[in-house]
């Protein structure tokens, strides 16, 4: 079964869906907590901070993480890649902890631990013996409240950032193919620019540009604590009193809109890179999944968009296999789909191929194109819904078998202002999704006017370039 395929996957997608509002309205501290069946509950802390608990007690482990409904689409011109570089530096120190030391204290409690920024939130996580829950707590609300580093600290910082925009942007020929299509699709929206920055705005930036960007977001209204593994709910309600409960508030910016306007037209780019292999990517506008109840036209046609994905390519053999990767007329070595209509800003429906020997990327582009006319015009078969649908409830499952997955699972559904049920429900809403619906979106959104072209042009591959020497220790995030 396919990664991509998962509901978790779905619900988490980093690049899409339109603005939510500045904040998920908070529960007043006086109301009872929210639960769902699976015994996932939600409380407010006396600041107003959210805490969700997942008791899971088939190990003695637990994952702690603070998600921070922050990410690249609050970003301004000129500071592209902030939120990126404060995630890195949040491991710098705070003013009771040298830099390094955060690391350190929870490898030496038997834990290990990361971070991660997407274009609509960043996360922090570690996954330790459960007995070790309150000394995470600890270090976690100390740094996001108290995050303090030298300037040098960040002069070396910076150079670790752009060597990871080189590593994985600047070096693999479709990740920049990738930034220059979403620099295309997207005019008003923050998600034209890359999660990472632009190299000119990393050149640029200060020290002082991430310690403001931390002043303005970083705030308890604007956080949640997810606690998934062997805890008890009361316990660990206690203990994020203790230590994120008493943390200061502060009010957050007001966040404009910054809505896209209608596409005119097809646009189309090229990129040349030194590469092997050709590769088309075909992002149509799409709509957006806003609700999970009372759902208005768009919100079930991005369900039935969802579907039509998987149908093209959600497990092995699936449409685009077959028509474009198989037989004795095969034009692609590999093709996929994506509904990437979930997150804070504007949603696409991706399509992307490489070219097998002696064939084209226009005659993939073509391909593709054609698979959505097929739909279009005879539909999906309930045969196919069907296969599709049940291997959601399988991913379903085998997602919840990690505390991992169910602590990112509720982490990003509270990003998007979902409910602790979310996946519960969408399941549930996508297996009423119809052959009839799924043929009407394959015929509604798929039009030169929705749609963005990027081709690749390789080139001849290149020597290995310069690297900037990095500091001892470094740690590429």
């Amino acid at each position: 079964m396919k990664r991509a395929f998962t509901l978790l996957a779905l619900v988490a997608c980093l690049a899409s869906g339109a603005a939510l509002a500045a904040t998920t309205p908070a529960v007043p501290p006086s109301a009872a907590p929210s639960a769902n069946a699976s015994g996932a509950q939600q409380f407010t802390l006396k600041n107003g901070m959210q805490l969700i608990v997942q008791p899971d007690h088939r190990a003695p482990t637990a994952v702690h993480m603070v998600w921070v409904r922050v990410g690249s689409l609050d970003e301004v011109d000129g500071t592209s890649g902030v939120a990126h570089v404060l995630e890195h530096m949040m491991f710098k120190g705070t003013k009771s902890l040298p830099p390094g030391e955060f690391s350190r204290r929870v490898a030496a409690l038997g834990g290990r631990e990361n971070a991660f920024t997407s274009r609509d939130y960043t996360g922090y996580y570690q996954q330790i013996p459960a007995n070790r829950l309150e000394d995470v707590m600890k270090l976690e609300s100390d740094r996001f409240a108290h995050n303090h580093w030298p300037d040098d600290e960040f002069q070396k910082e910076i150079e670790v950032v752009k060597e990871e925009r080189r590593l994985r942007t600047e070096d693999q020929p479709r990740a920049v193919l990738a930034e220059q299509l979403f620099a295309t699709a997207f005019v008003a929206s923050p998600y034209r620019r890359p999660i990472v920055g632009w190299m000119s705005d990393l050149d640029a930036m200060t020290a002082d540009d991430v310690r403001a960007f931390h002043r303005q977001w970083y705030t308890p209204t604007n956080a949640v604590v997810v606690v998934a593994g062997d805890v008890q709910a009361d316990q660990v309600r206690a203990l994020a009193e203790k230590y994120y409960g008493s943390l200061p508030v502060h009010a957050l910016p007001v966040r404009k809109p910054r809505t896209e306007p209608t596409q005119q037209g097809l646009r189309r780019i090229a990129v040349k890179a030194p590469a092997e292999q050709a590769y088309v990517a075909l992002a149509f506008r799409a709509p957006s999944l806003r609700r999970l109840d009372a759902l208005a036209d768009t919100d079930r046609d991005a369900l039935a968009l969802m579907v039509l994905s998987a149908v093209f390519s959600g497990y092995d053999g699936a449409r685009l296999d077959r028509a474009l990767t198989q037989g004795e007329n095969r034009v692609a070595d590999s093709a996929s789909s994506s509904a990437m209509v979930t997150g804070r800003g504007p949603s696409l429906f991706m399509l992307s191929g490489v070219p097998a020997a002696g064939k084209t990327a226009q005659q993939v582009e073509d391909a593709l194109r054609s698979e959505v006319a097929r739909v279009a015009l005879g539909g999906v078969s309930e045969a196919e819904l069907n296969r599709v649908k049940t291997q959601w409830i399988a991913s379903t499952v085998y997602e919840r078998d990690s505390v991992m997955s169910q602590a990112q699972e509720l982490g990003g559904n509270w990003v998007q202002g979902f409910p602790l049920d979310a996946n519960d429900r969408l399941l549930a809403l996508l297996r009423t999704v119809t052959p009839a619906q799924v043929q009407a979106v394959a015929a509604k959104y798929f039009g030169d006017d929705q749609l963005t072209v990027g081709t690749l042009l390789p080139q001849p591959l290149d020597a290995p370039r310069a690297r900037t020497t990095l500091p001892p220790g470094a740690v590429i995030r």
